[in-house]
């Protein structure tokens, strides 16, 4: 069994992933929901240093990133023992680039502008999917602050780890057929598609949980990473 470590993106809380970790519970495994500070004005060395934290001593980590979590997971994988990667519709950085120029290096804008959204309400990117009991009933989100976005990324290469990359076949702010582009490109792997939006833990948690549970079962299998430029 594995202890599945959760990172969450911006402005969000451990409890976000609650839901899967029950599904990975009732399977078996550990979870371990971490409170990044993205509410405070540190960067990339302090968010790897709270998942450090809260791993403490736990054996078998699979380390499970959302969003902009993508940043802080291979920082971590250079600092603890880690069976295996699983991103989740999250950014992935290269060597030595800021998340503030992620954006602009991803084609992100020109990406998510080709929808032609209605509006960029949260309702509208990032909730179309979650049911109104699922987002009554969870925590609201906290402020994220910039600093960690000025980060140059610390990793010199891809931590020698499994990866696995989760797209979401209807998330609106990293739409699927371009997050899968950027995954190709920078990492040289194919992303595995599962259901939901950007919140899939929200909106969909057993089948995010069971594409989590398959990456780490298949990690002996996952294709090596190859790391690309910008």
């Amino acid at each position: 069994m594995a202890t599945f470590a959760f990172i969450h993106g911006a402005g969000g809380r451990g409890s976000d992933w609650q839901l899967a970790a029950d599904e990975l519970h009732a399977r078996g495994h550990g979870t371990v929901l971490v409170d990044l500070p993205c509410d405070q004005p540190v960067g990339l060395d302090a968010y790897a240093d709270a998942v450090v934290a809260a791993v403490g001593d736990a054996s078998d980590v699979v380390l499970v990133a959302h969003s902009l979590g993508g940043l802080t997971a291979p920082v971590v994988a250079t600092r603890i023992p880690v069976e295996a990667l699983v991103f989740v519709t999250a950014m992935v950085p290269l060597p030595g680039e800021r998340g503030g120029e992620w954006w602009g290096n991803t084609g992100h804008s020109a990406a998510f502008e080709a929808q032609r959204l209605p509006d960029d309400s949260d309702e509208t990117v990032y909730l179309h999917d979650v049911p109104p009991d699922v987002l009554a009933a969870s925590e609201p989100p906290r402020d994220q602050t910039g600093e960690v976005l000025d980060d140059p990324n610390p990793i010199e290469r891809w931590p020698d780890v499994p990866t696995a990359f989760l797209i979401c076949a209807d998330d609106r702010f990293f739409p699927a057929p371009w997050m899968a582009d950027v995954v190709r490109d920078r990492l040289g792997i194919e992303a595995r598609s599962i259901p939901g939006g950007h919140c899939p833990y929200l909106a969909t948690p057993v089948t995010t949980a069971a594409a989590i549970e398959r990456a780490w079962l298949d990690r002996a299998t996952l294709p090596p990473v190859h790391l690309c430029a910008p």
